[in-house]
């Protein structure tokens, strides 16, 4: 999330970045990285949305989980494209709440469909009644860490973008890195048990076959598949901020341009990673054809055709004598169907 603090000076015509010139060729090039990168992720994100509309991909709990992660990390990239390098105040301040938010925002739905699938898979446990307590967790818990900085005036310039500034290392780590790395390594945890589980119940074998039972069982290793990889593409767009982080620790009057650009150009990648995780989808893969999306636009935008259930109206029997005393003046508001039957009615027997 950060690079090197520095002391904004809207007079210093000199790169923040790497005291050089500002039209200096790293500096530009750095910022124009960031860029591009976070456009890339913001189109990503717009492309899922798009596909999980279209094709209404949104009717499982399940899918809900990625549509929100998605969410999460279209408003993430719009935080790395703002604007150039921002002075200190309440726009950079904004920034560094809505990246810290965001990002936290985007870590939180990843843990929160591999918590989904464990509960699902290795507790066998229905979870559509956990949903509300998900949103809360996604929502509510990036709130408070996203605050925690705001409300000790710790954000600031903090390099390419606003962040929490280098006179505050330890909130840096405490806020973001620690529990990032934490989070992944017991994501990761998670998807060997997952992982072990699936292949123990897919070549295991017990009582009578139920053909039900064993399409869920191949139904969900193809579910693991995809999402087995989030913890791992976190981890390498979170690898070179880390090291870049830890050198402005210990050397941040030194910074070095090759770590910085590869901090800028993995950083921002959070919505371009969702979106290729998405994509292993096999069947969501197999509907991206030409004939595919032309019948889910045309289902979306031009078939208008309502399906309405039929309401019967009530039934009263009653006998001959009875109805032929009715006028049909007398009953005109009335839906009531009239059925006549005799007493002496049988049924004749045509036979087989």
């Amino acid at each position: 999330m950060d690079n090197q603090n520095f002391v904004y000076d809207k007079n210093n015509t000199r790169c923040p970045l790497f005291l050089t010139n500002s039209d200096d060729y790293k500096c530009v090039l750095i910022i124009q990285v960031k860029r591009v990168t976070a456009t890339f992720s913001l189109i990503s994100c717009f492309f899922m949305l798009c596909v999980i509309w279209l094709f209404r991909k949104y009717n499982s709990l399940a899918q809900k989980m990625i549509l929100c992660l998605t969410i999460a990390a279209f408003f993430d990239s719009i935080a790395y494209v703002m604007g150039d390098v921002h002075p200190d105040g309440v726009l950079c301040n904004f920034q560094a709440w809505w990246l810290t938010y965001f990002d936290w925002c985007s870590l939180a739905w990843v843990c929160l469909i591999t918590l989904n699938l464990y509960l699902n898979l290795v507790k066998e446990m229905k979870t559509d009644r956990f949903e509300v307590l998900y949103h809360l967790m996604a929502w509510g818990v990036p709130f408070v860490m996203s605050c925690l900085p705001l409300f000790r005036d710790y954000y600031g310039p903090a390099g390419v973008w606003c962040w929490i500034t280098d006179d505050h290392v330890a909130w840096r780590f405490g806020i973001w890195y620690i529990p990032l790395f934490t989070l992944i390594f017991l994501m990761t945890l998670c998807y060997g048990r997952i992982i072990y589980v699936a292949k123990e119940r897919v070549l295991s074998w017990s009582g009578t076959f139920n053909p039900e039972r064993e399409w869920r069982k191949v139904s969900l290793a193809e579910e693991i598949k995809p999402l087995k990889w989030y913890p791992s593409v976190y981890l390498l767009v979170s690898l070179f901020p880390l090291i870049n982080r830890l050198h402005n620790a210990f050397n941040p009057l030194h910074p070095v341009f090759s770590l910085t650009l590869l901090h800028v150009i993995s950083a921002p990648l959070h919505g371009l990673a969702n979106a290729f995780v998405f994509g292993l989808d096999k069947d969501t893969w197999g509907q991206l054809n030409f004939t595919s999306i032309q019948l889910a636009i045309h289902s979306r935008l031009c078939d208008r055709t309502l399906i309405k259930e039929y309401h019967t109206g009530a039934v009263r029997y009653m006998p001959p004598a009875e109805a032929g005393s009715l006028e049909l003046g007398d009953d005109d508001d009335d839906d009531t169907t009239v059925l006549f039957y005799s007493p002496a009615m049988t049924l004749k027997d045509r036979g087989p």
